[in-house]
């Protein structure tokens, strides 16, 4: 009996120590928030962001089918069907080689018991905003996120290959706009970047607990010495200085490495001329950070306060595209858009993703047509027909790109990429 309770334990000392594989070395940038597996396979990404609802995974009824996992003291159930189809994405693009980048989020379900674990408490009590903030507040809201993350993070840390792997996660949506995009009510700068914080270090100790070298990263809109207009200082704050004042809080509290996930959208989201952006400087006072000034950021990065180990924060673009207007040059703006970005990015050495947002286009996104593809009419986001953007998003990171590319440069009316 001795002998068998000695070899269960050595065997559960195996299973749970960490993935010690690095960070895998990609041969370039090119990614896509993925709707359509083998089409991105054809696109040839290397990176694939693919979002994960917090919310949805928690079964309150702990079926016996379902899988669960326990965190101080609690044991929660996770929802199988739900885990079956994210295997269904994530294992043939990570079998493929590219890397995998989940976008945690926390959806408002309208089910009071459910949304009272995963959402923030301050959160607004309407349901019309799209993202929570996580709920790291109520001891059942903290040993959730601690319980659902630490089981995601083993099942594709490379233990479980049947699974899939995964190699980043995006903590949250653009969380300095924390009324809009990641809402947990309204708080002043300090107040909302500690309860962010304090998120960030649960997930960051789940991770940590199957992967060493998985990465993780904050994500940001594209408002950087200034907040999104029309709101209130409690509703949205700069960019930057929500930035450094994470990277102050946690090196008060612990330092532990962390990386930035940055949405550079043009000023307009609805004009894709991305190289004509009026309100960006090249400065650090720089009111947004687009594609047009996207060195801003990575050159604050390298400030000595804002260093893990000696070394800057790696960046990944992790939501962004251009809008396809309904005019004759329309198209041809969208394709000239990606190619002026696609360059912007190659003069960055820590950009290590452009992760394009949309697939298909999308009808309940404003207005906005963003996608390589556009959707079916009548649909919300069945794909219909390729744009052009499509085939120069192939070509990118290919022998056929400078071609490609050099045919777009004249839309910008620049001379040369260099410029």
């Amino acid at each position: 009996m001795l002998r068998f309770s000695l070899v269960c334990l050595l065997a559960s000392a195996v299973s749970v120590a960490p993935n010690e594989d690095p960070f895998p070395a990609l041969p370039n940038i090119k990614g896509l928030q993925v709707q359509m597996v083998p089409d991105a396979l054809e696109l040839g990404i290397h990176h694939a962001g693919i979002n994960v609802n917090l919310t949805a995974l928690l079964d309150l009824e702990k079926k016996s089918e379902n899988p669960s996992h326990a965190a101080d003291g609690e044991t929660f159930s996770f929802n199988a069907g739900y885990l079956a189809s994210l295997d269904a994405q994530i294992k043939p693009l990570s079998d493929h080689g590219v890397a995998v980048y989940l976008i945690l989020l926390v959806y408002p379900s309208k089910d009071g018991e459910r949304d009272a674990i995963t959402i923030h408490p301050d959160a607004r009590e309407d349901h019309q905003y799209t993202v929570g903030a996580f709920n790291n507040v109520t001891p059942q809201g903290r040993a959730y996120l601690q319980a659902v993350v630490e089981f995601l993070a083993a099942r594709w840390s490379g233990a479980q290959p049947e699974h899939g792997r995964v190699w980043g996660w995006i903590v949250g949506n653009e969380v300095n706009s924390h009324w809009m995009w990641y809402n947990l009510g309204r708080k002043p700068l300090v107040q909302a970047v500690g309860e962010y914080e304090s998120a960030f270090r649960i997930i960051h100790g789940a991770v940590r607990k199957a992967s060493r070298h998985a990465r993780l990263y904050i994500s940001f809109d594209h408002h950087w010495g200034i907040s999104m207009h029309g709101i209130s200082a409690e509703e949205a704050t700069p960019g930057r200085e929500y930035l450094d004042t994470f990277a102050r809080l946690v090196k008060e509290r612990g330092d532990m490495d962390w990386h930035v996930a940055w949405h550079p959208y043009p000023e307009d989201l609805g004009n894709p001329r991305a190289w004509a952006d009026k309100s960006v400087t090249r400065d650090d006072s720089t009111p947004k950070v687009t594609f047009k000034n996207l060195e801003v950021l990575p050159r604050h990065l390298e400030k000595p306060e804002l260093l893990f180990q000696g070394k800057a924060r790696r960046v990944i673009l992790s939501e962004q595209g251009f809008h396809t207007l309904l005019t004759p040059e329309g198209d041809r703006l969208q394709a000239a858009a990606y190619a002026y970005a696609w360059e912007k990015c190659r003069s960055l050495p820590t950009v290590d993703a452009f992760i394009y947002h949309r697939h298909v286009d999308h009808a309940k996104e404003g207005g906005l047509r963003l996608g390589l593809w556009r959707n079916a009419p009548g649909s919300i986001a069945d794909p219909h027909s390729k744009k052009p953007l499509w085939e120069l998003f192939r070509k990118a990171g290919t022998a056929e790109w400078e071609g490609a590319a050099g045919e777009l440069l004249p839309v910008t009316g620049l001379k040369s990429w260099g410029e």
